[in-house]
């Protein structure tokens, strides 16, 4: 494909614009730019502040100067990020004179509100195309299935027109030339601070990716990184902003901390992946995959978001890589992010505990069943089936656009599924009763995110689910539920077959059925969770954070 990204070189720039220039210049020609000041205070209202930090004192000089470094390179993607979920970044907040307004748009990455299903909350920008910045607007589906170009569904090429109006890829690294340049140069910095052999590998190998396109040689190094105190996930990972076909993947960047004694608490959990996988409650066809043993589950305090990360709510637990084969052959890393998860249960989870669990039950929320929830959430995506057992390829293919909202599905009711099973095993501590309480509160927490998010969807799914399976009650005089642990343990089974067998078909319609008839919120659900924004209960956390925060300028 070479030639042909040489030939186009020169049309790139005259493209590149092309699919956002409508959305930008409505935005520029509003009279109106935003809705009223008190509108925009209750969106920012409903984020809490947090100042990131975390203990550096056990990290020597070199360590630190390191973390600034990552933190400089993490900065980068933010570029990169707004420019395939909007566009043009500085023509739009330059249509704004009212502070929170921009303060807004910053935090969502573009006039689009990710907490009310990408509702605008910019006059005349009109509804987020599910395209976002990958594809030209004017695409038609059709016309991306007849395109004759073999690298048109890579996660890191975009799709623009040439001077003629016939569709081209664009490599990331080619549209993104200076940036990554210069976030290479950085990571080869870090580098030479860089005492451990695995992290110093892995440094130089994302470098190089970021400038070819090629990232399973770095995920593989990744995988291999067992001692270091230091991390980065930087790049384009996650596929959740294309809502066209769910192919391209988003710039991101997490800078972390090690917790060396937690990550040991956690150390034995990934052996036991391949018995649970034997286990799953679905047909031998849907689990005849051995997910990886090289598997690693570790704690850590997160320093900086940035990118894909960054927008809307944060992500508190991270599992990659993503790459199936990958995944295959070496497992997935889980990385618990241990001081944004703290933030959210005190913050978020204990409020609305005290508001919508009956009080009774109100002891089972506990930060321990948050903590290992959300651990085995990222754990359970290594379970289950990667290749679809009829021959349609990778199940992320067959599903397309659907993909992402059923794998969150997936490792959500498989977490608590490996839970159950440790438990009766004794290798995991405290009650099934906390797990599965604190399981329903985080659902309400959770689905506060927005059906447009694949976690809002998943949740909603499985609150419906749970709902006509009778896994819990709502008293109507006081609007609070009660957990039936009985009936959430056989609908727990029953969602886990449903979706896994989803998965193994590459059943693209019916999950795009599921989404649509299980993928809504009641009546009775949105008074409730109108509740928790009339008492004042934040959604999510937005962070004070960088290299000034850290004390490392």
């Amino acid at each position: 494909m070479k030639p042909r990204h040489i030939l186009f070189a020169s049309a790139i720039a005259a493209v590149t614009f092309s699919c956002t220039s409508k959305t930008s210049e409505d935005a520029a020609n509003t009279a109106e730019t935003v809705q009223t000041d008190d509108n925009i205070q209750q969106k920012l209202d409903k984020y809490t502040t947090v100042r990131l930090t975390a203990d550096l004192e056990n990290l020597s000089a070199n360590e630190k100067q390191m973390v600034a470094l990552l933190i400089e390179a993490g900065v980068n993607m933010n570029e990169l990020f707004w420019y395939e979920a909007y566009g043009r970044r500085d023509s739009l907040l330059a249509t704004l004179d009212n502070e929170a307004a921009k303060q807004y748009v910053k935090i969502n990455y573009g006039p689009w509100d990710r907490l009310e299903n990408n509702e605008p909350f910019i006059a005349g920008v009109g509804p987020k195309p599910d395209a976002a910045n990958f594809y030209p607007h004017d695409m038609t589906k059709n016309e991306f299935e007849q395109a004759n170009l073999s690298d048109k569904t890579s996660q890191y090429t975009f799709l623009r027109r040439d001077a003629n109006g016939k569709l081209i890829t664009v490599p990331y690294h080619a549209q993104f030339r200076t940036q990554v340049q210069r976030t290479a140069d950085l990571l080869k910095q870090a580098t030479n601070l860089a005492d451990d052999a695995g992290l110093k590998k892995y440094l130089n190998l994302r470098a190089e990716a970021l400038l070819t396109d090629n990232y399973q040689p770095s995920d593989l190094a990744w995988m291999d990184m067992k001692n270091n105190k230091i991390d980065v996930v930087i790049g384009p990972i996650e596929t959740y902003e294309d809502k066209l076909f769910g192919y391209k993947a988003a710039h991101e960047a997490y800078v972390l901390i090690k917790d060396m004694e937690w990550s040991e608490r956690l150390a034995k959990y990934a052996a036991f992946l391949p018995e649970l996988q034997r286990g799953l409650p679905v047909a031998a066809n849907y689990k005849k995959e051995t997910p990886g043993t090289d598997s690693d589950l570790n704690a850590y305090d997160v320093v900086f978001y940035a990118g894909d990360s960054n927008a809307g709510s944060k992500t508190i637990a991270i599992n990659l890589p993503n790459d199936e084969e990958v995944q295959l052959k070496k497992g997935t890393r889980r990385l618990q992010l241990k001081n944004a998860m703290r933030a959210k249960f005190d913050k978020i989870m204990v409020p609305i505990e005290e508001e919508l669990i009956v009080e009774d039950q109100q002891q089972h929320v506990t930060f321990d069943a948050f903590f290992a929830n959300t651990m085995f959430h990222e754990v359970a995506h290594g379970l289950g089936i990667k290749n679809t057992i009829n021959g349609k390829g990778t199940v992320r293919e067959a599903l397309k656009e659907h993909a992402s909202a059923l794998e969150e599905g997936k490792a959500d009711i498989l977490g608590l599924y490996m839970i159950t099973q440790l438990h009766e095993k004794g290798e995991v501590e405290g009650s099934l009763e906390d797990y599965y309480t604190t399981f329903l509160a985080g659902i309400f927490r959770s689905v506060r995110f927005g059906a447009a998010s694949a976690h809002g969807k998943a949740n909603m799914v499985r609150f419906n689910f749970f709902a006509e399976n009778g896994a819990f009650e709502r008293d109507a005089q006081t609007g609070k539920y009660r957990v039936n642990y009985a009936k959430m343990r056989e609908a727990m089974n029953k969602l886990s077959e449903k979706i896994l067998t989803l998965q193994g078909n590459g059943d693209y319609a019916g999950v795009g059925q599921l989404l649509e008839e299980q993928g809504q919120i009641s009546a009775n659900l949105q008074a409730d969770l109108d509740r928790l924004s009339q008492n004042n209960i934040p959604v999510d956390i937005v962070f004070e954070q960088g290299v000034d925060v850290l004390g490392l300028k």
